[in-house]
């Protein structure tokens, strides 16, 4: 692959995925594919949704071509891509006309099996720790739940795109710095482009919001993209990326089991909408999250360099003092 051409890619990956977002704004509006405020919405006013058609379309069509580009090696990367151009299809006729939540967790299950069986990981995701069905076990598990999680995270303007462009820049920094090949470093700029593309359009007050057609794919993609990265042996940075999604989601529904709550309803009890319920604006606590991400980056850097211990443990702190910062928010005018 010739890096200095290929560059052209992620940046048609952003400008495809901004103007797409922008006309998919005022073609939404008009078919009234509208996400109408309720007692668990973050949002005031009736807003566009689905985005995601434009970003994840702009990202798949970048990978097919990168795929196509690097011939066997690039085989991966397209049936990825495919997978996930359905699972978007999917998620697409669940924002148009709802599905039932055990028939998206069964799509998502499908979809990850296939993905496991037709792309295999490059080794064990726990370091040989279990049995090698085991440790594929886990590893779906974990994909899953990262697919869902990554949907539920959702929820506030700006939010998600930020949590996409910084994962995206730390898959792209350990790739470069452990020497996993310019199509990894490639695949990686190219989710942060059109997550920024998505941005311009999602930041707060948020003209359009992505939709389960874009944050499910997105999970999908940057689930496999975590994988492949603990599977080569860095499964420091690979938990540590996406950290603060993964801590927020998995402790919320924690909570909620405890309280005996209905998983599959709508809330506001994530750590994030606390911080929004408190004063804090959508683009203040995005800013936040941003920066802690930052954080998270550095201490990635450190686990690769082969202190993974350590960089977890200072991560862990990050993450505990970020979830403390959101919930006692608090208007920072």
């Amino acid at each position: 692959m010739k890096w200095p051409i290929t560059l052209i890619l992620p940046l048609v990956a952003f400008f495809v995925s901004m103007i797409g977002t922008r006309l998919l704004i005022g073609y939404l509006m008009a078919q009234q594919v509208l996400d109408h405020p309720n007692a668990r919405s973050s949002h005031e006013a009736p807003t566009p949704r689905g985005a995601g058609i434009a970003v994840v379309g702009a990202l798949f069509a970048v990978w097919i071509v990168i795929g196509v580009i690097e011939g066997p090696l690039g085989v991966p990367v397209v049936t990825i891509s495919a997978i996930g151009m359905i699972l978007a299809g999917v998620s697409l006729l669940d924002d148009l006309q709802g599905l039932g939540p055990a028939v998206r967790l069964t799509v998502h299950t499908i979809a990850v099996a296939i993905a496991l069986v037709l792309v295999p990981l490059p080794g064990p995701i726990f370091g040989g720790l279990f049995p090698p069905l085991v440790d594929l076990i886990m590893a779906g598990v974990l994909w899953v739940w990262f697919i869902n999680l990554f949907n539920f995270m959702d929820g506030i303007d700006g939010i998600v795109g930020v949590e996409t462009l910084a994962i995206s820049i730390g898959l792209f920094v350990i790739a470069r710095k452990l020497g996993l090949g310019e199509m990894s470093m490639l695949l990686s700029l190219s989710v942060g482009a059109v997550a920024l593309g998505f941005l311009r359009w999602n930041w707060h007050p948020a003209k359009i919001f992505l939709g389960d057609v874009g944050s499910i794919p997105l999970g999908f993609v940057l689930g496999w993209m975590l994988l492949v990265l603990a599977a080569n042996g860095a499964w420091g940075p690979a938990l540590i990326l996406p950290l603060y999604f993964f801590a927020d989601a998995t402790l919320t529904l924690l909570r909620r089991i405890l309280k005996a709550e209905r998983l599959w309803e709508a809330h506001r009890e994530h750590f994030y909408q606390r911080a929004v319920d408190t004063g804090l604006r959508h683009d203040q606590v995005a800013w936040i999250v941003g920066v802690a991400n930052l954080f998270l980056i550095m201490l990635s850097i450190v686990a690769a360099r082969g202190l993974p211990e350590a960089a977890i443990l200072g991560a862990c702190g990050a993450v505990g003092m970020l979830l403390f910062l959101l919930v006692k928010g608090g208007p920072t005018d």
